[in-house]
């Protein structure tokens, strides 16, 4: 099942069918820990709607409320490690994230508030004060105000390497800003977990051509997802539920940064592609 969040309503795939339901406020109606079951009950008594592409084709909006937070777990990935550690190394970091590799306790931060979120189509932006800038492509969990794990999107984490790298303490500047976090195309509302055999992966076309090409599969995350959710709960509440981003496996390298009118494509398994261009 498959929800979409658009101007005139919520959008819901189930078996290659289209509904449209209108009047439901998105964090209402998602924050529901039975939503599988309870929509797929409610959709028997409706019927599909008719040229349900020109809904996909335009008009659809990042799935999140505007008061639903978005965070994210950071060095989830031997990638990221890597890729963190290279990046502060100057500046007598990178220990910190071999530590948080290890550690029981995860990496875990405020990212946007819902009504920063940019959906699907839309401009995502890089600082005008870094110099090395990339995408972080994220299977990004969307989670109950109880801790349930309700469903499945995709993140883009847009990260300053430049500012991050500096010193660890920037990491607030590196990630948050105006344009730094982008979702969708929808939500997807499993019975059952996503396989750890799912595929993300990362296209980046800069002048028709393409710029950056990377691939991973979610079972390369060290960390249990229940276990990220269990810390974020730990004292914090939601009462609008969260999503909560899982961080990346795919870093580019330290030779490429992110340029006005590059196309990022991010393609999550069973979930869609979320395609965003850099403003």
């Amino acid at each position: 099942m498959k929800l979409y969040k658009h101007i005139k309503g919520i959008l819901i795939e189930l078996q290659q069918k289209f509904y449209i339901i209108e009047g439901e406020q998105w964090d209402l109606f998602i924050n529901r820990d039975n939503l599988f079951d309870l929509v797929s009950e409610f959709l028997k008594t409706r019927l599909p709607i008719e040229n349900p592409e020109v809904y996909l084709k335009e008009g659809l909006l990042a799935p999140i409320g505007e008061n639903q937070e978005i965070w994210a777990s950071g060095v989830t990935y031997f990638n990221s490690k890597l890729g963190r550690e290279e990046e502060s190394k100057k500046a007598g970091g990178s220990d910190f994230y071999a530590r948080v590799y290890d550690a029981e306790r995860p990496e875990l931060f405020f990212k946007a508030m819902g009504f920063r979120a940019i959906g699907p189509g839309g401009k995502v932006r890089i600082r005008k004060d870094s110099s090395w800038d990339v995408p972080e492509p994220e299977l990004t969990l969307v989670i109950t105000s109880s801790g349930k794990i309700i469903g499945y999107t995709i993140g883009n984490d847009m990260s300053s390497r430049s500012i991050e790298g500096e010193n660890p303490l920037y990491l607030p500047q590196a990630k948050c800003y105006d344009g730094s976090t982008a979702i969708g195309p929808c939500v997807l509302v499993l019975k059952n977990s996503l396989p750890l055999s799912t595929t993300i992966s990362l296209t980046i076309t800069r002048a028709s051509s393409k710029a950056f090409y990377g691939e991973i599969t979610i079972d390369q995350i060290k960390r249990k997802f229940e276990d990220l959710v269990s810390f974020l709960y730990t004292e914090c509440s939601f009462p609008n539920g969260s999503y909560l981003m899982t961080g990346t496996g795919v870093v580019p390298t330290s030779e490429f940064t992110l340029k006005a009118d590059d196309e990022i494509k991010i393609t999550i398994a069973g979930i869609g592609t979320l395609t965003n261009t850099v403003a």
